[in-house]
């Protein structure tokens, strides 16, 4: 990916890092509380097969997609 392209990405996975830093549910292997920032990319690497800034940058539509839908499913308390 574009090295302007992953900030761009970036800025947007850690925004909704923040977003959703009350919504996660708590887990019993993170005592301390979730890392929301932690728990987005490692969704998109698991979603994609790979971390965020190794797909190309014709697939950025497709990471925002898939960050909304995220974020919808994590709002709504639905495994992701």
């Amino acid at each position: 990916m574009s090295p302007d392209l992953k900030k761009e990405i970036w800025r947007e996975m850690r925004a909704l890092g923040d977003r959703l830093k009350k919504v996660l549910r708590p887990d019993l292997r993170h005592p301390a509380g979730r890392n929301p920032y932690a728990h987005v990319a490692g969704c998109v690497k698991e979603r994609f097969g790979r971390s965020y800034g190794d797909l190309p940058d014709e697939q950025a539509g497709e990471i925002r997609e898939y960050l909304q839908e995220l974020e919808r499913k994590e709002r709504n308390g639905v495994e992701s």
